[in-house]
């Protein structure tokens, strides 16, 4: 089962978490989560395994704050 673990602010933020969470051997798929006319614009859904979805939530949060 799928769970959100991040709601990105467009396309481009949620491939680079997503490059980030694979790195660290955590399975994602994004899906959109706006209108579809937005593209890549529109927010994005960053989602994981309900077991993985804690770890995932952690490194984004560790990620957002070394910026």
């Amino acid at each position: 089962m799928w769970e959100v673990a991040y709601l990105a602010p467009n396309r481009s933020i949620a491939e680079m978490l997503k490059d980030l969470l694979e790195k660290n051997g955590i399975l994602v798929m994004l899906r959109s989560a706006d209108i579809p006319h937005l593209g890549p614009m529109g927010k994005v859904d960053i989602l994981t395994s309900k077991e993985q979805v804690e770890e995932a939530k952690a490194l984004i949060e560790s990620y957002i704050n070394s910026l």
